[in-house]
């Protein structure tokens, strides 16, 4: 399965810094998540950004700009969905402790759902910037990005949705 890092944001609590070029414990959190869907995947993911060095953050991505820009992470989302060919793997920058585990387990279970998310404590009650996205995701992102409707979950109601 395909996999995508999100790198986007505005990096207010970083003074503008991209957050996920900071380290952790001496390693950067872009590597961090980077290594992580290596191992859940066998394969690099594409590095969703926008920044005009993104190129110069690992040079062995391919790094791909938002499909439908200034749309937030659901635009990353949209844009990690129709850069390739079947479900994608997609994990924010921001996320330094995202186990491998936790990825292999998500694309194990995706089969069935459109879409396939850890559940989460917090508000949404699902964490969507770290999830298996499937093909028949792109049509109702497309028209909520067009309506100016940036909630990453707001798409739910029209695919199928799994949680694990």
């Amino acid at each position: 399965m395909r996999s995508a890092v999100i790198a986007g944001g505005q990096a207010r609590r970083f003074n503008g810094r991209p957050k996920g070029l900071e380290k952790i414990a001496g390693k950067r959190i872009l590597d961090r998540v980077v290594d992580a869907l290596a191992e859940a995947t066998g394969e690099l993911p594409t590095l969703i950004a926008n920044a005009p060095d993104a190129n110069s953050w690992r040079k062995d991505l391919e790094v791909v700009a938002d499909a439908v820009p200034h749309c937030g992470s659901l635009g990353g989302i949209y844009t990690a969905i129709v850069s390739g060919d079947g479900p994608v793997i997609v994990v924010a920058w921001d996320m330094p402790f995202v186990p491998a585990t936790l990825l292999r387990k998500l694309a194990a279970g995706s089969g069935a759902h459109d879409v396939f998310l850890p559940a989460s404590g917090g508000p949404r009650g699902v964490e969507p910037l770290c999830g298996v996205y499937g093909p028949a995701c792109a049509e109702p992102v497309r028209r909520q990005l067009d309506a100016e409707d940036y909630r990453a979950i707001g798409f739910h109601e029209h695919v199928n949705v799994g949680c694990l």
